[in-house]
């Protein structure tokens, strides 16, 4: 089962962040979880003169949460706000260091998706989290500035990118839980590497599909079997195999079929190659317009294990 007691949310009072605190908002209700809200401020720098307080709008989004009729009234009602403001050298550390602290759960925070050099080779805070946090990190993309930021859109469809990784077998059963939470649905994914190394160019072989002309097919059985395999809740999970490029592929895939969350492992490797290049799940975050839910190899699990499901159920 879905275990999250301690949800993060960091805001700064742009419509980026506002767009998060409403998912977070909506899953602290759904969950039962604690709200964290978390201003990071930068050491040496002035503020913004903005004297709000933290959970200011946030007895509005109450009533806006209830008037969509998604959640009863009374789950809206009991959310839990637990406010925050830490300095730190920059925003990332702020949030990290407040969710070890705190040990929360997840940690959901906005990003507006730039590209550039610039970015790529600075990094955005969200990024940062992604790559450093050592828990689950939920990435909203924020609207713009100029544009109206409302209560979240219902989550109705889940992509789960399958690696066959056991790292993998855990997002699905992550995104399973979700699923129930949202009554949504749920697509698989596996995406083959069409392009072979060079050391495969021999007579003309360059191509998956010259070694393996019915590589589909045979996948498509693996991530069959891989999908019986795994256990969670019984919810409506549909499989999809095609040969490409991961990053790319799963991008068109979220844009082409209305995907409204995207639930994946990230290997969590480092070094200059990873860092220029960007890892799958960073590509991902940086270019599909719903949020984002990544979970580390070695991180936190969002599922609570069989002892303390087990300690739950008795009492």
């Amino acid at each position: 089962m879905l275990s999250i007691n301690d949800l993060l949310v960091a805001r700064d009072f742009s419509s980026v962040s506002d767009r998060a605190v409403r998912y977070a908002f909506d899953l602290a209700a759904r969950t039962g979880a604690i709200l964290h809200v978390l201003h990071a401020e930068v050491l040496h720098e002035a503020g913004d003169g903005d004297d709000r307080s933290l959970s200011d709008d946030l007895e509005g989004l109450r009533e806006e949460l209830k008037e969509t009729g998604a959640l009863p009234p009374e789950a809206v009602n009991t959310v839990r706000i637990k406010e925050a403001t830490r300095r730190d050298v920059s925003p990332g550390p702020a949030i990290m260091n407040y969710a070890a602290e705190a040990d929360v759960d997840l940690i959901a925070l906005g990003t507006r998706g730039r590209r550039g050099a610039r970015r790529i080779l600075l990094g955005s805070v969200a990024e940062e989290v992604v790559r450093q946090a050592d828990r689950p990190v939920l990435t909203v993309r924020g609207a713009e500035d100029d544009e109206p930021v409302h209560a979240p859109e219902s989550i109705d469809r889940i992509l789960v990118p399958v690696d066959f990784s056991e790292h993998a077998r855990e997002a699905m059963q992550t995104a399973k839980e979700w699923a129930v939470l949202y009554d949504a649905r749920i697509d698989a994914l596996h995406v083959v590497p069409e392009k072979l190394n060079p050391a495969f160019y021999v007579g003309g072989v360059k191509s998956i599909y010259d070694m393996h002309p019915d590589i589909e097919e045979k996948v498509q059985k693996r991530l069959n079997a891989f999908l019986a395999e795994t256990g969670g809740p019984a919810v409506d999970v549909h499989s999809r195999v095609q040969v490409g490029n991961a990053a790319p592929d799963i991008v068109e895939f979220v844009g082409e079929n209305e995907v409204d969350l995207v639930m994946m492992s990230t290997h969590g490797r480092t070094g200059l190659d990873r860092f220029l290049l960007g890892s799958v799940s960073e590509k991902v975050i940086r270019h599909v317009r719903c949020p984002v839910v990544t979970m580390k190899a070695f991180g936190q699990s969002l599922l609570a294990s069989p002892a303390s499901a087990g300690s739950k159920a008795e009492g």
